[in-house]
């Protein structure tokens, strides 16, 4: 019975993966053979990658600091805290737009802010949409294997 070896080696370089193939001498001419297989699409693909998780990322950041301020209002927060006032003032700039879409209800100390909750899902939506544009724009879905083998032939060595 025919002895045959396939290992997956991984390879320092990105996009390439080598299968190394090893049969039992004598059974055939050829007793290894090493096949290199390159994605000239993978560096590309990975970079669009990381751009999207930049994106969320960042927007991510943006949405938890407002959800944040959110819970401080809501929960009636001391705004001469400096914790608080650090929050509003980073913030302030986010909600500006959707400041007055709604009204503010409010009752002794607690704010109800809609508009936090409608600037999240905004920021929420403009990152998917930005994140779908990159991958569009620039994005990868094809691959182009070039592969190469190498054989060793043991017939001659001998």
């Amino acid at each position: 019975m025919a002895y045959e070896h396939r290992e997956v080696v991984s390879s320092d370089v990105p996009g390439t993966t080598r299968v190394v193939t090893t049969e039992e001498p004598g059974v055939s001419a050829v007793d290894r053979r090493e096949t290199v297989a390159y994605d000239p699409y993978d560096n590309r693909r990975r970079a669009i990658v990381r751009a999207t998780q930049v994106v969320y990322l960042v927007f991510g950041l943006v949405e938890t600091l407002i959800a944040i301020r959110f819970v401080l209002r809501l929960l009636g927060a001391n705004p001469d805290a400096g914790f608080a006032q650090f929050i509003y003032g980073i913030t302030a700039g986010f909600i500006a737009p959707f400041v007055g879409l709604f009204g503010t209800p409010s009752t002794g100390g607690s704010v109800l802010e809609l508009h936090s909750i409608v600037a999240i899902v905004i920021y929420a939506l403009v990152a998917w949409l930005i994140a779908k544009v990159l991958w569009l724009a620039f994005g990868e879905e094809r691959t182009a294997l070039t592969t190469s083998t190498t054989s060793v032939d043991h017939t001659r060595i001998r």
